[in-house]
């Protein structure tokens, strides 16, 4: 049926629907008597309904896959027809005409006709579709899944329908599981919702399902870890559709179904930000990335293009990433302008030559080295990379105007212990210090590992599963604080729209992880039983590394924002030293005459809080990180002052 086809049954259905609705409220017609006023009202509102469902768009919609937009469709261009064509008739049609006499109750029963002679044969061919279907089902070769689908929320309901709507993938929904009891034993598209998910076990028996598929993509971690462990108790194979951070197009399919991964189990629920206030600060304007071609700057990028930046320029040092990031770039948003820069941080007549051309007024620092045995062992490296780096682009980001400048900061520069972590609190100082004299928008930011970055655990485990393991973690009592990638680049754009000048924002990561925990999980969801087909082996701590990672220092001051998962540092007991500048030249001298041990000394004198390797034992009693899980709501003038590490949490 095509939709010629519905429109000359809409030429027929109409007139009939007219004449009926007479025949209803008269019981019989007299031609005689009534012949002028149902010629009139026939010639009239047939019309109006044909010309209103055109413009409507009743005559561009494939019916074969008509659903409830379909259907209010054409709910809405019946009742406006017919609206119209009353007041057409009443007020012209039939004073022109000379006929007083109408019963006024034939337009209610006309629309109701209309309604069925409009909607009954295009949903008449959608019933048949699903007759089609059906048939091809069970005409189909090969074996059938039954699924059962937790969550009979938004994507579980399109999870559904789609199944439903191709039979080809042969998959049938035994059912929804849902802890809702306002929902449980309600049909959801002829679906029912059987339980919550303590019934998965018996469901699974019940229904015959072959395999579980959670629908849940604002579900935390443990909620997800929960039904893991519940699906593989019930011997039942478990995937999922992709958190909320992997669907910003709000789309949802059996394409975007995948195997539970780690992400999953360790995403929290959704960053909600401010949009309005970060589009206001980075819609229109001229925005300079560096390290753009990392995992974090490559991330400030599409989020940035996504906000409607001017200008975008990506500055890095590593031809291959920038390459693949400025291409992505070029596909996505074709008419951007955007400026690839291949330059090191270090080269400071490149730098001014950068800003100079393209005139930036916000940057975002993502460039650093950030392995922290790597950086132990090339110390020279560190130190110029991440503090030099930062010292040329802040000097010249401030010579040139730049309005809002933004660190990309880490909680390893919290109470350092590696050379990594120091160089990062330099260079912390050293955007406090310039937001101090210049009175502009310098902030820096702080988190934790991003998962699924270059060199970070994840990946590592993964290829030492592949390889059959050993899988190696430091020590059993490690732990870190883990982010997805898109959300901590989120929480950077809101902190850095909060930000007035000098600030060091920390994010709320969540709890830390347990790396042996991870490390369990991840050989779980990779078909394998830990220490039985591949082993958890424990190394040691490696130089520079703490057994927790803290977001603040002992004593420094924090506030609470605007944005509950933001908080701000200030007053660290290192604040900027009036004498920085000669200090850093000094780091730097000792750094490139190849002194580590000099350099280390140094780096005390700028970091007190900083203590090297080996200088004092690494506590194996573990601490609680300083960052409460819950706070009391604090106004932005009382600070909340730090006065010390907390008991472990178990």
């Amino acid at each position: 049926m095509r939709n010629r086809h519905f429109f000359l049954i809409d030429l027929l259905l109409l007139p009939a629907a007219a004449v009926l609705a007479f025949a209803l409220r008269l019981d019989t017609i007299s031609f005689q008597r009534q012949g002028a006023a149902l010629l009139a009202f026939t010639a009239l509102i047939v019309p109006v309904q044909v010309i209103t469902g055109a413009l409507l768009g009743l005559y561009r919609r494939y019916w074969r896959y008509a659903s409830v937009d379909e259907l209010a469709l054409v709910a809405g261009s019946v009742t406006l027809a017919s609206v119209v064509g009353a007041a057409l008739l009443f007020a012209l049609l039939l004073p022109w005409a000379g006929i007083r006499s109408f019963p006024r109750s034939v337009v209610l029963i006309d629309w109701l006709l209309a309604l069925v002679a409009v909607g009954g044969p295009r949903f008449a061919v959608r019933l048949i579709e699903r007759e089609r279907q059906r048939r091809r089902r069970k005409l189909r070769l090969g074996p059938e899944k039954r699924i059962l689908v937790i969550g009979a929320g938004n994507a579980g309901c399109m999870i559904v329908k789609e199944m439903q709507a191709n039979p080809q993938l042969g998959m049938i929904p035994a059912g929804f599981v849902d802890d809702d009891c306002s929902k449980q034993g309600a049909d959801i598209h002829g679906v029912t919702v059987l339980g919550g998910r303590k019934d998965i076990p018996r469901l699974v028996r019940e229904c015959r399902v072959s395999e579980v598929i959670i629908a849940m993509p604002t579900a935390p971690g443990d909620t997800i870890r929960k039904i893991v462990q519940i699906s593989e108790q019930a011997g039942v194979a478990v995937r999922t559709i992709p958190g909320i951070y992997e669907l910003l197009s709000g789309k949802v399919g059996v394409r975007q179904i995948r195997e539970v991964r780690i992400e999953d189990l360790l995403r929290r629920d959704p960053v909600r930000v401010d949009e309005d206030g970060v589009a206001k600060m980075i819609q229109g304007a001229r925005l300079l990335v560096t390290g753009a071609g990392g995992s974090i700057g490559s991330e400030i990028c599409r989020q940035a293009a996504n906000f409607g930046v001017a200008e975008l320029v990506l500055l890095g040092h590593g031809e291959n990433s920038l390459f693949q990031i400025s291409r992505e770039l070029q596909r996505n948003y074709p008419h951007l302008a955007l400026h690839a820069v291949v330059a090191d941080i270090r080269d400071r007549r490149r730098l001014e030559a950068t800003f100079r051309r393209h005139r930036p007024q916000v940057v975002f620092h993502a460039a650093a080295h950030k392995h922290v045995p790597l950086m132990e062992a090339n110390v020279e490296d560190a130190v110029t990379n991440n503090i030099l780096g930062t010292r040329n682009l802040v000097e010249i980001a401030s010579a040139h105007g730049v309005q809002r400048f933004v660190l990309i900061s880490t909680d390893k520069a919290v109470n350092p212990t590696s050379i990594m972590g120091a160089t990062k609190r330099v260079a912390e100082l050293i955007v406090q210090d310039a937001a101090r004299e210049n009175g502009r928008d310098f902030v820096a930011v702080r988190f934790g590992n991003v998962l699924g970055s270059r060199g970070s655990v994840i990946p590592t485990f993964q290829e030492q599963i592949a390889r059959g393991g050993p899988v190696t973690v430091t020590h059993p009592d490690v732990r870190r604080y883990f982010m997805t990638i898109p959300e901590a680049v989120q929480l950077v754009m809101q902190a850095a729209a909060l930000g007035r000048g000098g600030e060091v924002f920390v994010l709320d990561m969540g709890e830390p992880v347990r790396i042996a925990d991870l490390a369990y999980d991840l050989i779980t969801l990779s078909g394998f039983e830990p220490d039985r087909d591949v082993k958890i082996a424990f190394t040691g701590l490696r130089p520079g590394e703490k057994l927790f990672e803290e977001l603040f220092i002992e004593g420094e001051e924090y506030r609470q924002t605007c944005h509950e998962q933001i908080f701000m540092a200030r007053n660290g007991f290192s604040a900027p030293p009036a004498d920085l500048p000669s200090e850093m030249d000094l780091l730097l001298r000792l750094a490139r005459a190849g002194k580590e041990s000099a350099v280390r000394q140094q780096l005390r004198r700028l970091v007190p809080e900083y203590t090297p390797a080996g200088t004092v034992p690494v506590s194996s009693t573990p601490q609680q990180p300083c960052l409460p899980s819950s706070l009391p709501p604090l106004s932005p003038s009382s600070p909340l002052r730090l006065q010390g590490n907390r008991p472990p949490v178990s």
